[in-house]
């Protein structure tokens, strides 16, 4: 029998030494395991397999590769290239959202539903992209399709948003136009009135001119037309007095018919407008529309008095109202 002479102390620490050594494969095979399980908690995709505790080598093979940082800027890889792409694409779909965002707040413009984008799927998706450089390569196509797909969320909201600008542009556009148009007619429209007024001014002057001018002629008696017979300026306004009262108008009105007919004719029953063909004391355009009150219409003041009542009653209310007209634009 072979005596062991070590002692008792140092065959301990030989042992003791060996279970380490036994126990360090295990350890880099846990090592591996909680690498990939953080890694599957950061994505949310759960590993596709273990390491087999049979394979050892292997183990520490693969945490070596799965522990070396990534940076994207100089990554090489198709899981780097994808991540790159992504983060690019994500940029680019914010400054859109905050363009177009800007463009409707600087417009002014009503365009019938929130004009905000939100960018929080995207924001967060970049982020945890960004934050996988640590991890390896083919953990990084999948970060950046989730990126991806809320890069094109962001985008459908900015084509809405900028479709829903351009729509109430174009309507501002159209309504600025009509607006523009309206305008223009109404110019169009007054200046021809002006026109209109200013000729019949003119010829308002010319028909006085004429009356003044020696356009009256003595009174001629006639027998029919009623009234007093008195064709005279001052025998029409009494007729004229006499038809006022029998229709309630006071010496108010009276006055207000004495300056309109005093402008128009003088009063006298013959005046006549050679250029417009007004004639009569009322100043009838044409004279032959009196004759719906007699057919003395030309040699009657009766008869051209009481169709200028029932014109100066139908269009204007009263004398006044006729008056008022003429002062105002020339003519009544």
């Amino acid at each position: 029998m072979r005596s062991d002479s070590t002692p008792p102390s140092n065959r301990r620490d030989r042992r003791l030494a060996a279970r380490r050594t036994r126990r360090r494969p295990l350890t880099a095979l846990g090592a591996v395991v909680v690498g990939v399980v953080a890694a599957a908690a950061l994505t949310g995709t759960a590993p596709a397999a273990t390491a087999s505790p049979t394979d050892l080598s292997t183990a520490r093979f693969s945490l070596a590769s799965a522990t070396t940082p990534m940076v994207l800027a100089t990554a090489r890889g198709a899981g780097a290239d994808a991540a790159r792409t992504a983060e690019s694409a994500a940029a680019t779909a914010r400054a859109a959202a905050s363009t177009v965002q800007n463009d409707i707040a600087a417009s002014g413009l009503d365009i019938g539903q929130p004009a905000t984008v939100d960018t929080t799927a995207l924001d967060a998706a970049t982020a945890r992209l960004e934050a996988a450089s640590v991890l390896p390569d083919t953990f990084l196509p999948d970060l950046a399709a989730d990126v991806t797909a809320a890069k094109a969320t962001v985008d459908l909201r900015v084509a809405e948003l900028r479709g829903g600008l351009d729509a109430a542009v174009a309507k501002k556009a159209e309504e600025e136009a009509a607006e523009k148009a309206r305008q223009e007619a109404e110019a169009a429209a007054a200046a021809a009135a002006a026109a209109k007024q200013k000729a019949a001014a003119e010829e308002r002057a010319t028909q006085s001119s004429s009356s003044s001018s020696g356009g009256s002629s003595a009174p001629v008696p006639v027998a029919s037309g009623g009234g007093s017979g008195d064709n005279s300026p001052a025998g029409a306004q009494a007729t004229a007095r006499g038809m006022l009262a029998s229709r309630g108008w006071g010496d108010d009105q009276f006055s207000c018919l004495v300056s309109l007919w005093n402008k128009e004719s003088g009063w006298n029953y013959r005046a006549s407008n050679p250029s417009s063909g007004a004639y009569g004391i009322p100043q009838a355009l044409p004279g032959s529309k009196m004759s719906s009150a007699g057919a003395d219409w030309q040699t009657n003041a009766a008869t051209q008095i009481s169709w200028g009542l029932g014109y100066i009653s139908g269009r204007y209310g009263t004398p006044c109202g006729a008056w008022s007209q003429s002062q105002s634009v020339g003519w009544y």
